[in-house]
């Protein structure tokens, strides 16, 4: 895989802002035990290349097409979580055919409820202007930071692939 800046381990983060980092569970049920008015807002979602990095993690050509999901996880009207999926057109068949038609669902629920999907190991990367997600994320935050915290990982199912990315908006950690 190219070297893309993303890291197994979570260094130089501590606090309340790790522990949403590390949970390896659905992130969409955690943010709804604490929100009981948690919203999906689909930003857009379109066929594009996805970047070097996500290509090679989600098992596409370098000169392929994905599907590219971006929304905003919501607590109220509060962007929380800024979710950036790579679903590449081999992996929506079978049980997976519907993902691409989710628009304010959450692609967490339905990965979650399968229990066949896996989880790979979780990623982790600050990333700050220099990084293409943060310009999307930070759209909606009214004085950005200099930088955010992100995880990524990548969800299977027998041989299909999907990449999720969740950059971390900083009233994440006021839930």
């Amino acid at each position: 895989m190219r070297f893309s800046g993303w890291h197994d381990a979570l260094v130089g983060v501590s606090g309340e802002m790790r522990a949403w980092l590390i949970d390896r569970h659905s992130l969409t049920q955690r943010i709804t035990r604490r929100c009981a008015d948690f919203a999906v807002q689909e930003i857009h979602q379109r066929d594009a290349r996805p970047s070097l990095d996500e290509a090679d993690m989600a098992g596409v050509g370098v000169q392929q097409r994905a599907l590219l999901r971006d929304v905003f996880l919501c607590c109220g009207t509060t962007p929380v979580v800024f979710a950036h999926s790579v679903l590449p057109y081999s992996s929506l068949t079978d049980r997976w055919a519907n993902l691409g038609r989710l628009g304010n669902r959450p692609l967490g629920a339905a990965l979650f409820a399968d229990p066949m999907v896996k989880r790979e190991c979780l990623q982790f990367r600050k990333i700050d202007r220099r990084h293409p997600l943060y310009h999307q994320a930070v759209a909606v935050v009214a004085e950005p930071p200099a930088y955010l915290w992100a995880r990524r990982s990548l969800f299977t199912l027998s041989t299909r692939r999907i990449l999720v990315t969740e950059v971390f908006l900083p009233d994440i950690v006021t839930l």
